[in-house]
């Protein structure tokens, strides 16, 4: 039977959102109705774009949001203010955009320059007790810049901030990747497991994840693409290129189910930025 996403629907939505209620409580009282997943995420998000263009600019603010790329009229290319970057491909679910030129050559030569002293094998999230494990799915040396720590950092946190309408304080700091030829990291979410023991005192420094930047510093002689497999979708790494994606709750049906594919030959590096709720405590 087919679902139709009701005025009074979007209605009870935009309600829930202004009376503080997360997305993912939202989400499961109308799967508890009935609703499927897929029509439940689409009427959420319809209602809330709705909503917000509506409002007058001073009461964007009151307006639980999330990071987000204007792609409103369809633009070719987004003025930052310091630089100019094209938009090469958007998808709706999951939301997620791939734009060029985001760094210039220089700036990822000089994140490369300045982080390869620092580089030690990267570790991930251990969600059962809230601290870092060795992972032999992620097999990359990494190190994270503190946030504002240099002139350049404090440029490109800015940068993206603009470019995704996110404050700079709700970003973890800037992490820098290299990956040498069969280093990967298999499929995984960026959010934290609800369910995970050691969820809990992880969102103590800032709230869940919400959105990710990946930007691409060099060029990779062969493989290393950011794969996307519930969509059938892999970015190819080039240099100042970045794919951006949010997911606004902590749950499988945001298709962002994502990973970075073998590094057939050559170096692959990246730098992630990850984004958070509320201010990031380091």
């Amino acid at each position: 039977m087919t679902q139709t996403i009701t005025p009074e629907l979007k209605r009870w939505i935009v309600q829930q959102a202004r009376a503080g209620c997360a997305p993912q409580d939202v989400l499961a009282a109308m799967r508890q109705a009935g609703w499927t997943e897929g029509v439940a995420l689409r009427a959420m998000e319809e209602a809330l774009e709705e909503h917000v263009g509506m409002l007058p600019a001073r009461a964007l603010s009151e307006v639980p949001t999330r990071p987000r790329i204007d792609l409103s009229g369809s633009p070719r290319a987004l003025d930052l203010g310091d630089r100019t970057v094209r938009v090469l491909l958007t998808l709706q679910r999951p939301r997620l955009v791939v734009l060029a030129d985001v760094l210039s050559a220089q700036e990822c030569d000089a994140l490369m320059e300045a982080a390869a002293p620092r580089l030690k094998r990267s570790r991930t999230v251990q969600t059962a007790t809230g601290g870092e494990e060795l992972n032999p799915d992620r097999t990359s040396d990494g190190m994270f810049f503190r946030r504002g720590e240099t002139p350049l950092i404090q440029r490109i946190e800015a940068r993206l901030s603009r470019l995704v309408q996110w404050p700079v304080e709700h970003g973890e700091g800037l992490q820098v990747l290299r990956y040498v030829p069969g280093a990967q990291y298999k499929p995984h979410y960026d959010y934290f497991d609800p369910a995970a023991p050691g969820t809990a005192r992880i969102l103590q420094r800032g709230g869940q994840r919400v959105a990710t930047i990946v930007i691409y510093l060099n060029d990779p002689e062969g493989g290393g693409g950011t794969t996307f497999p519930d969509v059938g979708l892999e970015v190819y790494p080039q240099r100042g290129h970045a794919v951006f994606f949010a997911y606004d709750h902590p749950d499988p049906g945001t298709q962002t189910l994502h990973g970075g594919a073998p590094v057939l030959r050559g170096e692959k590096w990246v730098a992630t930025k990850w984004l958070r709720e509320r201010p990031f405590q380091p």
